[in-house]
């Protein structure tokens, strides 16, 4: 993309709604914005950075057999009236009603339509286990909506369903979504720390949240040290061995790990001193198990081996998809900007023409941009260096390839990185190799 011809409204100021770091940045890098209260349109980069956190996601969930579908943003009111959730839920549910006075609602969550759907087709335990998900957006009429997306009404979100045999199955499958979160937080380039939770609203007996660590977190945390180093999600897991899930599981959860919510102080204490850490979180995931909590209120059961019927096992798993935009920004970013992790960046890179005009410049810039359009933003503008060298640093890119008219008549370009300010001077070739690799 060209920087002149684009849509990417850049502001060097610090808006004066905007309270954390996350949504001032977002709103600077020209990422997003408000359309109404607490809900956000999403610009080209912003865009890009949504899909880009999607297909992780979509394919951490694939990788462990979850099936992806596409459920409606509207529900009927009937399915939560069916579970008895419909007037529990609260005002945060927004209620609709169509031209011919039915009853709906914009989803702020489907256990209710995926067990009916599951209802509708699964009639044998023969067809069990399922695991279906969508990344669909949700729909929570928060009463003060706040931090740009962190905590807004409108937000896209992967939500996961299962169905199992029996509580056994139903816990392997719960321990194999864990594994599937930790790599998927592993790839965005974000330490996630999995905490033992309350389980709300949607209910059930077994949950955990992950808590992304940054300074400017919603949420206090206590942690055991030996969560923070998790290469060890490089190793192989056999996700059909009941065994391997089980010893997975334990390395994960046995190390204590608590918000400020569910802090037990006489625990904490068995925590060795030198492994004491103390900070802050962002939660942008969150697993249930509830067993036959929906299945039952709904009557969706299914034939067992002996012909007699029973109602299969479930869990939900959420990740908040536009909420870890923001939260990725909260722990990635420093004075001057935003700090994107590779995986999940805009554009690979920034081509900074600092003499725009100058044939030789152009030249050079030209010459890069043409071998993959698709990963460079390229700042074309009639501008000042330090404007450019500041936008970039704003936006984000992991890379800047700076093009100036002495090293482009020699072919050479200097190529910095943005995490660690480390810069090279390098020929065309060699830089490209650098930003393209991966």
């Amino acid at each position: 993309m060209r920087l002149s011809r684009s849509f990417l409204p850049t502001l060097k100021e610090n808006p004066a709604e905007a309270q954390i770091v996350s949504h001032r940045l977002m709103l600077r890098a020209g990422l997003i914005r408000q359309t109404a209260s607490g809900i956000y349109a999403w610009l080209p980069a912003g865009l890009k950075v949504l899909r880009n956190i999607s297909q992780i996601v979509r394919e951490e969930q694939d990788r462990v057999d979850a099936q992806e579908v596409l459920m409606p943003t509207l529900q009927s009111a009937d399915l939560w009236r069916r579970s008895g959730r419909y007037d529990a839920y609260g005002p945060e549910m927004l209620r609709i009603q169509d031209r011919h006075k039915r009853e709906l609602l914009y989803g702020p969550t489907n256990e209710e339509m995926v067990t009916d759907l599951f209802g509708q087709t699964v009639k044998s335990y023969k067809d069990l286990p399922q695991v279906l998900y969508h990344i669909q957006w949700k729909f929570r009429d928060e009463m003060r909506p706040r931090f740009g997306v962190m905590r807004g009404r409108e937000f896209l979100m992967k939500d996961a369903y299962s169905f199992d045999v029996d509580y056994a199955s139903a816990v392997a499958t719960y321990r194999r979504m864990m594994l599937a979160y930790l790599r998927t937080f592993q790839r965005l380039g974000v330490r996630a720390v999995p905490m033992r939770a309350d389980t709300g609203p949607i209910g059930g007996e077994l949950s955990h949240e992950f808590l992304i660590l940054a300074p400017t977190g919603e949420s206090g945390v206590f942690y055991d040290a030996a969560l923070e180093d998790q290469d060890w999600l490089d190793e192989p897991v056999d996700t059909n061995s009941a065994e391997a899930l089980e010893a997975f599981f334990n390395r994960v959860t046995t190390p204590y790990a608590a918000t400020d919510e569910m802090h037990d102080v006489t625990a904490w204490d068995g925590v060795p001193d030198d492994r004491k850490r103390e900070g802050r979180g962002v939660e942008v995931g969150h697993i249930f198990y509830f067993g036959t909590k929906y299945t039952q209120a709904m009557d969706v059961s299914v034939s067992g081996a002996d012909g007699a019927q029973f109602y299969p096992e479930m869990g939900s798993y959420g990740i908040g998809v536009s909420r870890l935009a923001g939260a990725i920004i909260e722990a990635c970013h420093d004075e001057n900007g935003i700090i994107w992790p590779d995986s999940v960046a805009p554009f690979r890179a920034a081509i900074l023409n600092l003499k725009s005009g100058d044939a030789v410049c152009d030249a050079v810039c030209e010459q890069i941009y043409a071998k993959a359009p698709e990963a460079f933003l390229y700042d074309d503008r009639a501008e000042r260096a330090g404007v450019k060298f500041a936008d970039a640093d704003l936006m984000g890119h992991p890379w800047q390839i700076v093009v100036g008219p002495r090293s482009a008549k020699e072919g050479r370009v200097e190529l910095k990185r943005r995490a660690t300010g480390e810069r090279q001077e390098l020929s065309v070739d060699e830089a490209l190799a650098l930003v393209l690799a991966g």
